[in-house]
């Protein structure tokens, strides 16, 4: 079956349901498949990192590492972590009790973090030891770089 034949206008419940049934199922095999690829990194608290109020999905993770890791030669630009997976996943993990500072224009708030020690190299191209984790209203991590968040050219 078909999208398409559920779109036409005589509505094909019993379809309609079956795909929804199977779409949900699968759903929850990728989320159950994710988390248990987060689960396989060697980090204390691994539990913290799916908070209900704060947390990462593997979709945001994949978007930081493929960005902000300097492993991985896209986005030149960005600022990218020089330490290893499980110490990104450990601050993240720790950055919970931080301060939310809402972003102007968004729903997003973000925390900044000093970790004391050289973490990477920010968009300007210089070591920092500061991290930002930007999250949504609903307290899903949507990015983490070094660095801080870039003021607008316009604000002075």
């Amino acid at each position: 079956m078909s999208l398409d034949s559920i779109s036409n206008k005589e509505f094909n419940e019993d379809g309609w349901l079956r795909i929804l049934f199977l779409i949900n199922d699968t759903q929850i095999w990728v989320n159950e498949m994710a988390k248990s690829v987060i689960f396989l990194l060697p980090i204390e608290d691994r539990k913290k990192l799916f908070r209900k109020t704060f947390y990462i999905t593997v979709s945001s993770l994949a978007h930081i590492l493929e960005r902000h890791y300097y492993k991985i030669q896209r986005f030149p630009n960005a600022g990218k972590f020089t330490i290893n997976i499980p110490e990104i996943l450990s601050y993240l993990r720790d950055c919970f009790h931080h301060p939310c500072i809402p972003i102007p224009g968004t729903l997003n708030t973000h925390r900044v973090i000093d970790t004391g020690r050289v973490i990477g190299i920010d968009q300007n191209g210089n070591n920092t030891t500061l991290i930002t984790i930007v999250s949504d209203g609903g307290g899903k991590i949507v990015t983490a770089f070094p660095g801080v968040i870039a003021k607008n050219r316009n604000d002075k």
